[in-house]
């Protein structure tokens, strides 16, 4: 306890030495090992969890509200500057230490990124709010491993790409992995989860040209698909990207635009999902 002592002298927090695992304050934290609960009950309490402090201090900068964090002691100077904004005027977040081999028990893996915090979501906008002032965008159809969907919320973010849309049967954009992946970017890109897919009415609504990243018949090539950009400055762009294993459905195709390829070589028939749409979103950037 001296060391809890020592430590609340620093920061003016409600710092808590972890003593029993079994406290249910620390439910947040002990249910994380558990994929099948976390994912269903993180949205149910609107939680999420963000890791590391550049991660958490992007979600606090970006209004997300902390429920509790969770780190190591060496931690506590390290994470001093976020915590001391929840200080003697906001006081009462609960800021849980403990040792490595603690923190690892709790956590089911080793904590390298010096804290965690249980982090309150926001309301989703509605995808009008996501769209207004928006003229490049992504959807996400049904992509259901987290690092993809959190790689590509990072490359939207680092070329500029507006907005994301994720259908209702994709992975959770703040699920753990998701947000470490992204390095916090999924705070900085606007996003929202549709009610239903595919729904390009909306995208022609306001505007956008709906082009699908698959391989298939009257398919047009990346390049070409950026010289028509070029030529067209104003066109609004909505990039629709498929799931994992089996690409966009059917009657999405079906409904897009425009079908658009990225050329291959050396027999190599497609990329990574996330890879893939690094690609497009650098080739249909604005050129300055």
């Amino acid at each position: 306890m001296q060391a809890a002592v020592k430590a609340r002298a620093i920061i003016r927090g409600v710092i808590i030495q972890i003593e029993d695992l079994s406290d249910p304050a620390l439910h947040d934290y002990t249910a994380m090992t558990d994929v099948a609960l976390r994912s269903r009950m993180e949205p149910e309490r609107g939680l999420f969890m963000a890791e590391s402090f550049n991660v958490i201090e992007r979600a606090i900068n970006a209004g997300y509200q902390p429920r509790s964090f969770l780190m190591e002691q060496k931690w506590l100077e390290v994470m001093r500057p976020i915590l001391e904004r929840f200080g003697a005027h906001g006081g009462d977040i609960p800021v849980f230490v403990g040792s490595q081999k603690t923190i690892g028990q709790i956590t089911g893996y080793r904590l390298h990124r010096g804290a965690l915090a249980a982090m309150h979501r926001n309301p989703l906008p509605a995808p009008e709010g996501v769209l207004a002032n928006a003229s490049r965008i992504v959807v996400l159809e049904d992509i259901v491993d987290h690092t993809n969907v959190g790689a590509i919320f990072r490359s939207a973010a680092a070329l500029d790409v507006d907005g994301l849309l994720v259908s209702p049967s994709c992975a959770d954009p703040l699920y753990r992995r998701s947000v470490r992946v992204s390095m916090g970017t999924v705070f900085q890109v606007p996003w929202t989860r549709l009610e239903k897919w595919p729904d390009v009415q909306t995208l022609h609504d306001h505007g956008f040209h709906v082009a699908a990243l698959a391989l298939g018949e009257n398919t047009v090539t990346l390049d070409a698909f950026s010289d028509m950009l070029d030529q067209n400055p104003h066109t609004k762009v909505a990039w629709v990207l498929g799931t994992e294993g089996h690409g966009l459905k059917p009657w999405t195709l079906k409904a897009v635009d425009s079908h658009v390829m990225i050329p291959m070589g050396h027999g190599v028939d497609s990329l990574n999902v996330a890879a893939a749409g690094a690609v497009a979103f650098w080739a249909s950037r604005k050129r300055q």
